[in-house]
């Protein structure tokens, strides 16, 4: 019994070790205008990976059409004290909508930086954890950690039963090579949309969550959500940030 209290508190002295190391490297995603009230608006999270000017988050998170006419600027939402924050202007400079990822770049001072894990040595049951924004900026922008128990690696989509199951995202789906995905016992929310799914042993990011684009395949037939989490494994960040940066 001793040996498991001691355990215990290991284990939860390391996560607490994990998120204090995570936190800064953990970003909101969104867009500011300076008329617009909010300026800032929030539309998922990311995190800070490379040198600390590159910030991966999911491809559907970045808004789509910045309205550069109302002089509309992408960037990434920094936390700071209590209910303050800071925007930092950004580019996009590579996509990956196989994958649902996004690789924006920083200017200016680096923020700080998580390195990549090997997300090809992962095993069902491994004991991981992800930090990102599920209310967004509601109540200031804080940073959330949820456990989470890696509970399958999956392909990313299933044949379903029959054609009405079918939509046309899915049947695109299904005409492209797949690929697997993980699948977490951990509850996250749109808001988790980008956020890093992460080893507590080292703090290496293994993957990236995705709560609209891999749930909208995985479960189109299910009426009822589940709690089920899924995330893109970092093999793909790895190829998404070797790409040439212009």
């Amino acid at each position: 019994m001793l040996f498991s209290i001691a355990s215990g508190a290991v284990a939860a002295a390391d996560l607490s070790a994990a998120i204090a190391a995570v936190k800064p490297s953990v970003v909101g995603v969104g867009s500011y205008q300076r008329l617009r009230s909010p300026a800032t608006v929030f539309s998922g999270t990311g995190v800070v990976l490379g040198d600390g000017l590159s910030v991966v988050t999911n491809f559907h998170v970045v808004p789509e059409f910045p309205d550069s006419d109302q002089k509309e600027t992408l960037g990434v939402l920094v936390a700071g004290e209590g209910t303050a924050f800071s925007f930092r202007p950004a580019t996009v400079v590579a996509i990956d909508k196989e994958h649902d990822l996004a690789h924006l770049r920083l200017s200016g001072a680096p923020l700080p930086a998580l390195k990549l894990g090997d997300s090809a040595a992962l095993r069902e049951g491994r004991e991981l954890a992800f930090t990102g924004f599920p209310l967004g900026t509601v109540l200031g922008l804080h940073p959330v950690t949820h456990r989470a128990m890696l509970s399958a690696i999956t392909p990313i989509i299933l044949p379903s039963a029959n054609s009405r199951q079918l939509d046309a995202r899915a049947v695109a789906a299904l005409q492209r090579t797949p690929f697997n995905i993980l699948q977490l016992d951990g509850t996250a929310y749109p808001g988790n949309s980008g956020s890093p799914l992460f080893d507590p042993a080292d703090h290496s990011v293994v993957g990236i969550i995705n709560m609209v684009f891999v749930k909208g395949l995985k479960e189109s037939a299910i009426s009822n959500p589940s709690g089920i989490t899924y995330a893109i494994p970092a093999r793909y960040v790895q190829e998404l940030l070797q790409r040439k940066v212009p």
